[in-house]
């Protein structure tokens, strides 16, 4: 056996390998000769240096192979000539049975000339593309960040950095003011499936797609993202930047939707967020939002609930304005409109985002309107028409425009008599419902009797 060979196990368990540390080391010195002679001699250095590759990659000498393509990186580098270094790193990251070590530390020598490094620096994420000053190192940097995006490409040992790629070339492509190209970027990357990030990166990740899906008006994807995302994972310790830049992302996506009950939860959820309890001014916008969309929503159990949850929180005091808004919507009497406060409430910077404040305020009246009928529904069997507009402030036709409106969407039951202007809430019952109802009466007053019996008998035996 030759000396520096470990030989060739017999059965194949084991590759055979070739120890060329020397020769590297001696390769090495000789390119690194060559360029301080002559940046001009890059191409024969990086000549000397391919053949060696080739040597330590057949010889399977992993640590040797390692050392040759960082120095073959690093001349590159070092002679500033960017064209080369591309062109080396996709020619060593393309050879035949390349080592994935070898791959992957390509990319770890590679990564640092393009992003800013997030060892020691609290503020930066690892992804963050290094300033660059002209527009030709502006273009050599995209080059390369699009190479090493390349090479990482199906490689599942590279998972992280290809993220962390990827995000850095949507931040190039956004600073170049193209929105679209950079949700594109960022879509074509399924970051849930990886196994190598943590929560927080995937979560982060996600969130930076929904960002610029919604950015390119593309909602619809924005929603399918957003679903993406686990809100368990949202309410855990640590994750209150996250849980509050989802929850204000999904509330764009429902500003879009106009879906003002999806707007209310989205807003509550950030004003629950520990972070934001803690800042009175940021609680108080939240809560303002909350209560400003609950007041909004159709009628829903689920939104009575809301209103009654939030009636026993004790922020609420502070804020009056909220606290006579839900006390109004709980409260079974006819409210007058406007409303008290409504002209504080129009005010509010959250009523006027998206363009959308006539149609919240022409809401907020049809709300307004809705809640008064239900509250004749519950006092009333029937009513004149003209006297019920008149309790209401309406006219007789939008009455019965709203009315009609509340019987499809099934929030009461009426019929109008339109000949003699009879307005019925109380729904008929067939003589089978009269007889059962009667039954059950029954049932109960026998029950009271005999308990008021029993509870009798039993204080004369005590005394």
């Amino acid at each position: 056996m030759s000396s520096g060979q470990s030989g060739r196990a017999s059965g194949g368990e084991l590759e055979e390998r070739i120890d060329l540390s020397a020769l590297t080391t001696t390769k090495i010195g000789q390119a690194k000769t060559l360029i301080e002679t002559s940046p001009s001699n890059l191409p024969s250095a990086l000549s000397l240096l391919a053949a060696l590759e080739k040597q330590c990659r057949v010889g399977n000498d992993t640590p040797s192979l390692i050392r040759v393509c960082d120095a073959s990186l690093q001349l590159c580098k070092d002679c500033q000539d960017e064209e080369s270094l591309i062109a080396t790193l996709k020619t060593l990251s393309t050879r035949r049975s390349q080592k994935s070590k070898a791959i992957a530390a390509l990319l770890s020598r590679a990564i640092p000339w393009v992003l800013k490094s997030a060892d020691g620096d609290e503020n930066s994420k690892g992804y963050e593309p290094l300033e660059v000053k002209t527009e030709e190192q502006k273009v050599i940097r995209e080059k390369l960040v699009v190479t090493l995006r390349d090479i990482t490409d199906g490689k599942i040992f590279l998972e992280a950095e290809r993220a962390r790629l990827t995000r850095a070339l949507a931040i190039i492509k956004e600073e170049d003011g193209d929105i679209s190209a950079a949700a594109d970027v960022l879509q074509e990357v399924h970051v849930e499936t990886y196994g190598s990030l943590s929560k927080r990166e995937k979560i982060e990740f996600i969130l930076e797609q929904m960002r610029l899906t919604l950015g390119k008006r593309d909602h619809i994807r924005a929603a399918i993202v957003g679903n993406k995302i686990n809100r368990k994972a949202l309410v855990e310790e640590g994750m209150e930047n996250e849980k509050i830049k989802f929850f204000t992302l999904m509330a764009e996506f429902h500003r879009h939707e106009k879906d003002a009950f999806e707007l209310a939860k989205d807003y509550h959820a950030i004003y629950s967020t520990s972070t934001i309890q803690a800042n009175e001014e940021k609680w108080m916008e939240a809560l303002k939002s909350t209560v400003l969309f609950l007041t909004l929503s159709p009628y829903s159990m689920e939104q009575q609930d809301m209103l009654n949850r939030l009636s026993m929180d004790n922020n609420l005091e502070k804020v009056d304005s909220c606290a006579q808004m839900i006390k109004l919507l709980l409260k079974k009497e006819i409210a007058s409109y406007p409303v008290p406060h409504q002209d504080e409430i129009e005010s509010w910077e959250t009523f006027k985002l998206g363009d959308l404040s006539s149609h919240w305020k022409d809401i907020f009246r049809v709300r307004i309107i809705q809640h008064n009928i239900r509250v004749a529904a519950m006092y009333y069997r029937q009513i004149h028409g003209t006297r019920l507009a008149q309790l209401l402030g309406l006219a007789p036709e939008e009455l019965e425009a709203e009315v009609a409106n509340m019987v499809s969407n099934r929030e009461v039951y009426v019929k109008i008599d339109r000949p003699n202007n009879i307005i019925r809430f109380a729904q008929k019952k067939n003589p089978e419902a009269v007889l059962t109802d009667l039954a059950s009466d029954i049932s109960s007053l026998l029950h009271l009797v005999e308990t008021t019996s029993h509870l009798i008998q039993k204080e004369n035996m005590t005394q």
